[in-house]
């Protein structure tokens, strides 16, 4: 049982911060019901480090502050993320902790859960985490899919998703065997370590669904080893009122016209979008030449590295504003790919929103549908939705992008990266 129960932690201590996004301002922490506090220890972020009293201050993910102390017979061991036994773990010594690292702190839990003395500390460096953290992102990227489900047989196990590239629409069937990993977002919640492990009968035509694995040659078939889902819902809205006390924001949605309160809890990534000025700035001179390939949509920073150095695309269409030749540039071909042009936003907080800005927030289908758990919010989205609005317009579609059919251009806003 002790072994179980070591695996178990293990695993948890692994996953804490693999796939967390960068943190915004939170709501006040819950001190009670927290999974990062058991009798037997703390799990979480080491956020302050006294070095003279032997102390530290670890934050868990749900943000609850536990008090950390250090005896002679501590055990320090070191443990690479992904490790699931302490077979490969190293001995370090105290001063080699540092703010950032995650810690599993074994030992008797005070009874108001606010402190611990550590028999034994399990630490994950921070940079080691932040490199198998890039590392799954990237295997997600070069081996992963993306979609929104259209199509369940339920009698041979396939999922068919209409998934956007380059290129343009396409369906894609999607197999499911016995030794796929399946997983879904819990309701209301925005972290990808919180989804559940789930199964075909809990998907439903709608959802959203990334899956990781090998794509057939012709395309139209995927064979995954992981697939994770989720119940999604994207909506467009003015702000009306910012509360960053309590990381709230009220919003009248453009689509069906009635008040919504958005909630910002911690692992929620808060972005701008550029205006239509900046956006122009950014864009080439003319088709095929300009600025050094600067025309991808992109902030300036976000201009250096690979994307940057993408082939030059076919100029914007005659007549076509600057801004949008850009944008579609970015996607290359039939469209523009949001999620990777939304990973190069600049982030931002709950203060830097003001009431009149238009936001566009993607959240899990909770209890309340008029309150919504932000998973992705994006300010400045005025110029995003002109712009897709007037893509359809010119290719023949709707005048009118739609926020909670994936701002009606199969952009799926909600479901991210791991």
């Amino acid at each position: 049982m002790k072994a179980v129960l070591v695996l178990i932690a293990l695993c948890l201590l692994a996953g804490v911060n693999l796939y967390a996004q960068t943190p915004q301002s939170a709501a006040a922490p819950q001190q009670t019901g927290d999974p990062g506090i058991t009798p037997n220890g703390a799990m979480g972020e080491v956020k302050a480090i006294d070095a003279a009293s032997k102390q530290m201050i670890v934050k868990t993910d749900a943000g609850s502050l536990v008090t950390v102390t250090l005896g002679d017979k501590t055990v320090y061991l070191r443990l690479a993320p992904g490790e699931k036994t302490l077979t490969n773990a190293t001995k370090i010594t105290f001063s080699d902790i540092g703010e950032g690292d995650r810690i599993w702190a074994r030992g008797k839990v005070s009874d108001d859960r606010k402190s611990v003395p550590a028999a034994a500390l399990i630490v994950m460096n921070k940079i080691d985490i932040a490199k198998k953290q890039e590392q799954e992102r990237a295997e997600w990227k070069r081996r992963g899919i993306l979609g929104v489900i259209t199509g369940l047989k339920s009698e041979t196990k396939e999922i068919t998703i209409s998934t956007r590239s380059g290129m343009g629409t396409q369906s894609v069937v999607i197999p499911i065997s016995d030794k796929v990993e399946m997983r879904r977002y819990a309701p209301d919640s925005i972290k990808f370590r919180d989804a559940k492990p789930s199964n075909f009968g809990e998907m439903k035509v709608g959802d959203q669904l990334r899956a990781l694995g090998e794509r057939s040659a012709d395309g139209n078939s995927f064979t995954a080893e992981k697939v994770v889902t989720g119940s999604f819902q994207t909506v467009a809205g003015t702000v009306t009122a910012v509360n960053p006390a309590t990381s709230e924001l009220k919003i009248n949605d453009l689509q069906k016209k009635q008040p919504l309160t958005i909630v910002i809890k911690q692992d929620a990534v808060l972005r701008k979008f550029p205006s239509a000025n900046e956006m122009g700035g950014m864009a080439m001179r003319g088709p095929g030449g300009g600025s050094n390939g600067a025309a991808t949509g992109q902030t300036p920073a976000a201009g250096q590295g690979q994307a940057a150095n993408r082939p030059p695309q076919s100029g914007p269409r005659q007549g076509a504003p600057a801004v949008e030749g850009g944008m579609a540039r970015a996607g290359g071909g039939g469209g523009f790919n949001i999620q990777d042009m939304l990973e190069r936003l600049p982030t931002i907080s709950v203060v830097d929103i003001k009431v009149g800005d238009t936001i566009i927030v993607s959240s899990t289908k909770g209890a309340d549908p008029e309150r919504l758990t932000a998973i992705s919010l994006v300010s400045g989205a005025d110029t995003l939705l002109n712009m897709i609005a007037a893509r359809q317009q010119q290719t023949g579609g709707q005048t009118a992008p739609n926020p909670a059919a994936g701002l009606g251009s199969g952009i799926q806003f909600g479901i991210g990266l791991p």
